[in-house]
């Protein structure tokens, strides 16, 4: 049983997120916050495997909430955003945070991305990626960038794999899965390592338009 902690200082939402979660096979939620401190303290009380914290969370935010959690805990956080702040997605994934969602993902579709951050994998919602794409400091490598370019037409794994140098069905270690509906389970990594992000990533091929990339 994956156990969570959501945080999130609307009401409606937080209890609505609650409940949908709870009727998730393997899903049960340890507790709810509505404030950045109390999802410090009540991560620190009832110990949840995940934190899902709502990155605009008062006093401070949810980012500085999940920057208190990583650096006495183990816990794995995943935030939720209804708009990304310039800068947000690579400051998140420096404090260690697993997932970057929007608040239009469906339940169901957080469910998937709970589980997957349980596994160990990374997410960061489509919108989410592709506006780190247009900034100087994007937090990925020259070579994820490569493969996302290549990933944007829809094209099949099969079909990129050529394009970026890559065997269709060689894939193995941690992997960051950016994208939405229209995403493959098939997947293939770039084998290098990320400067940036001090470990080897592999990248879920997506179907989605990046706006603004090369």
């Amino acid at each position: 049983m994956i156990r969570l902690l959501i945080a999130d200082d609307e009401d409606l939402i937080r209890g609505a997120l609650t409940a949908l979660l709870e009727l998730e096979e393997n899903l049960t939620v340890a507790a709810e916050a509505a404030t950045s401190t109390d999802a410090v303290r009540l991560a620190r009380e009832h110990k949840p495997d995940i934190a899902v914290l709502d990155l605009e969370m008062p006093p401070t935010d949810g980012l500085r909430a999940a920057q208190e959690i990583r650096a006495e805990s183990s816990i794995k956080i995943i935030l939720v955003t209804r708009h990304a702040r310039p800068g947000a997605l690579r400051r998140a994934l420096s404090v260690g945070v697993s997932g970057f969602v929007p608040k239009t993902t469906p339940a169901t579709k957080l469910a998937e991305v709970i589980r997957d951050v349980a596994a160990g994998r990374r997410y960061v919602g489509p919108d989410i990626a592709a506006s780190a794409l247009t900034k100087d400091d994007c937090p990925l490598s020259d070579r994820e960038l490569e493969v996302l370019r290549a990933s944007r037409t829809g094209a099949s794994v099969r079909e990129i794999a050529p394009q970026v140098h890559l065997a269709p069905g060689a894939w193995h270690g941690t992997q960051l899965p950016v994208g939405g509906h229209g995403q493959t389970r098939r997947q293939f990594p770039p084998r290098r390592r990320s400067p940036r992000l001090g470990r080897r990533l592999d990248l879920r091929i997506t179907r989605w338009t990046c706006r603004g990339c090369g």
